[in-house]
């Protein structure tokens, strides 16, 4: 007779709960991502311990763990602070991440592989289904859509780089969206992505390769250029394309 233990079926090992470091980065991420941490904001120890329910040590271990990611720093005489936006850094996220979508476009679409086109009708369906004020979770499912549409290329280091500027595409997003809290809704912000997928499924790739370009950039960048700091060369001749391509489209004072 078999012991319970090699029957099929009788693993009920408990997972491990989360530890309290771990809950704190959640926490934490989510502050900095959704945009109620903003870019340069301290992050004082004495404050987030009452906030968060947790002591110094596991919100250091947290606080180290944001800093591994990147959303984290430690400034001069300053302490641990968001990690700051430059205008150049914005520069260099956009405008990569402008490189690799279209890059999937030519190689993706039209689409032979309907599996892909799954992935980002059901991206789509999340992002148009997501209710209620979380700004984190819509920008995350955001971002997922964004993810989908650089599948459609079925090339994994592609896909792995774009994926490796989450977390900075995400504070992008967070600062696009609090730029245009007053202008559109959740459910209008899943609308203008509608269009994406549209063509993709259409099969139409300079349609799409249009669409990518244009899509996202419009209010956010206006209102970046003018909050930011840290300009380059590259990225105060790119913020001046960029607002001259809207002044003629009339989107300037939109």
């Amino acid at each position: 007779m078999s012991s319970p233990e090699g029957r099929a079926g009788m693993n009920r090992r408990i997972a491990t709960p989360p530890t309290m470091s771990v809950l704190a980065a959640e926490a934490l991420r989510s502050m900095i991502l959704s945009g109620e941490l903003l870019p340069g904001d301290r992050l004082p120890e004495n404050n987030l311990t009452a906030q968060l329910g947790v002591s110094r040590s596991p919100l250091r271990e947290a606080m180290a763990v944001l800093e591994q990611e990147g959303l984290i720093v430690q400034a001069p005489r300053r302490g641990a602070i968001v990690a700051p936006l430059t205008a150049h850094d914005i520069y260099e996220i956009y405008t990569l991440r402008a490189q690799l979508e279209e890059l999937a476009v030519r190689l993706g679409v039209p689409v032979i592989d309907e599996t892909r086109l799954d992935r980002l009708r059901a991206a789509f369906a999340d992002l148009e289904a997501a209710t209620g004020d979380d700004q984190n979770e819509h920008t995350r499912l955001a971002f997922a859509f964004h993810l989908a549409l650089v599948g459609l290329a079925g090339h994994q280091r592609l896909e792995d780089s774009y994926r490796s500027l989450s977390l900075q595409m995400q504070l992008c997003m967070a600062m696009n969206r609090r730029a245009r809290a007053g202008l559109e809704s959740m459910r209008e912000d899943a609308d203008r992505h509608r269009p994406l997928l549209d063509l993709a499924v259409a099969g139409d790739r300079d349609g799409l390769l249009v669409a990518v370009r244009d899509h996202g950039q419009r209010t956010f960048l206006l209102d970046a250029e003018e909050r930011v700091d840290g300009h380059s060369p590259q990225s105060r001749a790119w913020f001046a394309e960029v607002r001259s391509q809207l002044e003629r489209s009339g989107e300037a004072d939109a």
